[in-house]
């Protein structure tokens, strides 16, 4: 008798294949085939791996952990060697690396059958999944609305039940984002804790972190044992954990202090959905047991979104530097952004992550008396697709959109900050929307704790998407 895993978590899967229930390849044949069924309607999976990945089954070492388990990488940074890495751009659309990501080698080791890679705006930028290179990725839950990004085909991969998890990463919101509109769990880890070597040391100064999205905790809590840690020469790591992180999964809390607040930055207004997700969350964690009083610390919001903006354009123009790019070959935004990054100055550039490192330290002062930040993920739930489009004329349209759609996230990319959007709320139209904890820097120990202890209280597990209901088996 076949068996749909297409629900099952990595964990479980893994479980399956060291009791010898079922063979890597009858895992490695399951998602393939659900791929094929799922991808035309989502748009997620745009770089197949399928013969690399069933050769990759004679090299898992004995006793992986994660022996067998199909994931996807997102196409982004995520270096394997002779498989084309695009970024979302036609610009790198001839571009094949010859060597591993050290992340890719962690992943690997695992015991992780990769399949493929996954959708992505172009380079990353924007929070939504609609490159011109491939189209727009489609969200399970509803395919006229946003996946969210930069992590959106990923996180519909996992949604739609392709993959039990799938490679992310996060810059200014994009393992969470994606995780909040596609009803995920998505984990930003501590600046520092899985590397990015060989290439990079950090990325913008440190407001990139590697990742995944998952659909259960304890596969992110897992995951990220696999990965983490510094590497050879890297030029910072964070703080190592007590104890590994899986342990964490079903551990005690205790008795927590949470804040929170649903007060955007900058004035940006919050949809009523989002601010309820926040409510009902703080209810529950109050029912938990744990201490919940309202309160934010004390941003100069217009200062960070200015200063996190030197950094971000500047970073998208040394990326675009390298590769000599002419107009034609990048979309207007990304054009644009290079163009605003080539004028700032060193000094500038420095002053900038001077001032965000002072706003970081203000952040860090507040959690001396807070151990969890509540606030929604987003401030709407998932917008329509074409919400970000630009304009000849106005071609950082969807970029300002974005400060409008995604204000809560950023900060914790600028602090180095771990924290998870958590799926616990639905709203009235079927679509997910995440509710955002920010823990202490090098504790996430304490977020995988408390997230158990809500995935256990407020299950999500079993709410399917409408895109997913397609038989496996005929």
């Amino acid at each position: 008798m076949r068996v749909d895993f297409a629900f099952m978590d990595a964990v479980a899967q893994a479980d399956l294949v060291h009791r010898k229930e079922v063979q890597p390849i009858e895992l490695v044949d399951a998602a393939i085939e659900r791929i094929e069924k799922l991808n035309p309607a989502l748009n997620a999976v745009v770089t197949r791996m399928y013969d690399q990945a069933r050769s990759d089954i004679a090299r898992i070492e004995p006793g992986a952990p994660l022996a067998g388990v199909p994931f996807l990488l997102k196409d982004v940074l995520a270096a394997y060697a002779g498989v084309p890495l695009t970024m979302g751009s036609r610009l790198l659309s001839g571009y094949v690396p010859d060597r591993d990501s050290e992340l890719v080698k962690r992943l690997k080791k695992a015991g992780l059958i990769i399949l493929g890679k996954t959708n992505t705006p172009e380079f990353g930028i924007l929070p939504t999944t609609e490159p011109h290179l491939f189209g727009p990725c489609r969200n399970p839950w509803n395919l006229t609305r946003t996946t969210g990004g930069s992590s959106g085909g990923s996180a519909a991969a996992v949604a739609s039940g392709m993959v039990p998890m799938a490679h992310a990463n996060d810059g200014g919101g994009s393992i969470r984002i994606p995780a909040s509109c596609c009803g995920l769990f998505g984990l930003k880890p501590t600046r520092g804790r899985n590397p990015l070597g060989p290439d990079f040391g950090d990325i913008m100064s440190g407001l990139l972190a590697e990742h995944a999205v998952t659909r259960s905790v304890r596969d992110s809590a897992v995951l990220l044992d696999l990965t983490s840690g510094p590497d050879i020469g890297d030029p910072y790591g964070a703080s190592p954990p007590m104890r590994p992180f899986w342990q964490e999964v079903g551990a005690d809390p205790g008795k927590l202090r949470i804040c929170f607040s649903t007060e955007a930055g900058g004035g940006v207004a919050v949809h009523p959905d989002c601010i309820q997700a926040v409510a009902e969350a703080a209810g529950l964690c109050a029912d938990l047991g744990h201490t919940v009083t309202e309160a934010a610390p004390k941003v100069d919001w217009n200062l960070v979104t200015r200063m996190f903006m030197v950094l971000w354009s500047a970073g998208n123009a040394a990326t675009l530097n390298i590769l000599k790019p002419e107009p034609h070959q990048v979309e207007p935004l990304t054009w644009t952004l290079y163009e605003m990054g080539k004028r700032v100055s060193a000094a500038e550039y420095l002053q900038a992550v001077t001032a965000l490192q002072r706003i970081s330290r203000g952040f860090a002062r507040f959690f001396i008396d807070c151990d969890i930040w509540l606030t929604p993920t987003l401030a709407e739930p998932p917008v329509p697709l074409g919400t970000f489009d630009s304009t000849p004329d106005d071609p950082l349209k969807g970029l300002r959109r974005s400060g409008q759609f995604a204000p809560f996230t950023p900060s914790c990319n600028i602090t180095g900050q771990p924290a998870m959007s958590v799926p616990l709320f639905w709203n009235r139209k079927g679509l997910p929307i995440g509710t955002h904890f920010i823990g202490r820097s090098g504790d996430e120990a304490t977020l995988f704790r408390l997230a158990s202890q809500l995935e256990a209280a407020r299950p999500w597990a079993d709410r399917i998407p409408p895109t997913s209901h397609i038989p496996l088996f005929q």
